[in-house]
């Protein structure tokens, strides 16, 4: 059933107004009351969550403006991004899933690291960062903040001070929650599908707010990390050296199992690394060089006896036990 232009139009407003996570209980109450008004209402706000539901969570492209703070939701960017929302709303699911295609691939993101790639930048105020391999990630520094959305992937953050004098705060929001830099260093990395993130840091603190208002605040000291959920964040524990090990161009196992190794591995080759079921489950230590896939294959076949086989220009490579 069609539904009025107008009604999307203020569906996509309330959608990003609930995004930013600022409402006030009587904005909460002004929303009911919008959504309950008549049917159509019901309908446009059922196009909404239907979205939602397919893409998992409001598009990151649109998801920035939504951001802001509360006094700045005129501005020109929130919008352009509430009009862009709106037509996705009237296009319906058709065309949502090859938004859902873009978004996933990070084509429109401000910075990406294609696969087999690390790449390394220094930011606008002053700050380090480090894309691993398949990461999107899109920067918003404006007068109020500083900060960046992690769309896919892992960072490597290293703050700077505030150039500006305004103390700006460092932020990096996700799809789970928001992380707040308290003058620190650390590593970020959204499993595939978004389900959950690890926070490792090393330096400083962060402050980590789950996307879920009911979920409380907390914050993780140096020599930390938890793992986020939407269910809020996890119990904090020792950083775990090998989750690390990729800051520095290396993949550490201890007592990994192959099928795993060889899965961190294709991430950073093109193509596919397979392993034979008879070895894939054989405990593999040991550092490897993630910039020489090759290489790191070699000296497993070399220190396990396992016979690394390659078709297609090494597009398609194959682990087996050697005979």
């Amino acid at each position: 059933m069609t539904v009025a232009p107008h009604l999307l139009d203020e569906a996509a407003d309330w959608l990003m107004r609930l995004h930013s996570g600022g409402m006030t209980p009587a904005e909460h109450a002004d929303f009911e009351r919008w959504r309950q008004a008549s049917p159509e209402h019901v309908r446009a706000w059922g196009r909404a969550e239907q979205l939602l539901g397919k893409l998992g969570g409001l598009p990151s492209s649109l998801a920035m403006p939504a951001l802001g703070r509360p006094e700045r939701r005129t501005r020109p960017g929130r919008r352009a991004a509430v009009a862009q929302l709106a037509a996705l709303l009237a296009v319906g699911p058709a065309a949502w899933l090859g938004w859902e295609l873009v978004q996933q691939q990070g084509w429109t993101a401000d910075l990406h690291a294609a696969q087999r790639e690390q790449r390394s930048l220094t930011l606008a105020d002053g700050s380090y960062l480090l894309l691993d391999a398949g990461t999107a990630v899109d920067l918003r520094f404006d007068s109020y903040q500083r900060l960046l959305y992690l769309r896919k992937g892992a960072i490597s953050l290293q703050t700077a001070p505030d150039p500006s004098g305004t103390h700006r705060p460092l932020l990096v929001e996700t799809a789970l929650g928001q992380l707040r830099a308290l003058g620190t260093r650390f590593t970020v990395r959204l499993d595939g599908a978004a389900r959950s993130l690890l926070l490792a840091v090393t330096e400083g603190a962060v402050q980590v707010t789950p996307r879920s208002p009911l979920q409380p605040v907390a914050v993780v000291a140096a020599g930390q990390q938890i793992v986020l959920t939407g269910q809020g964040v996890g119990p904090q524990q020792p950083v775990v050296p090998q989750a690390q090990a990729w800051v520095h161009g290396m993949l550490m196992a201890d007592a990994m199992p192959l099928a795993e190794v060889c899965a961190q591995l294709a991430r950073y080759r093109s193509g596919v690394v397979r392993c034979a079921p008879e070895v894939a489950q054989r405990k593999v230590s040991g550092a490897y060089p993630l910039a020489d896939t090759d290489r790191a294959l070699d000296m497993l076949a070399d220190t396990y006896a396992l016979q690394v086989s390659s078709r297609w220009g090494g597009y398609w490579v194959m682990v087996t036990a050697r005979p």
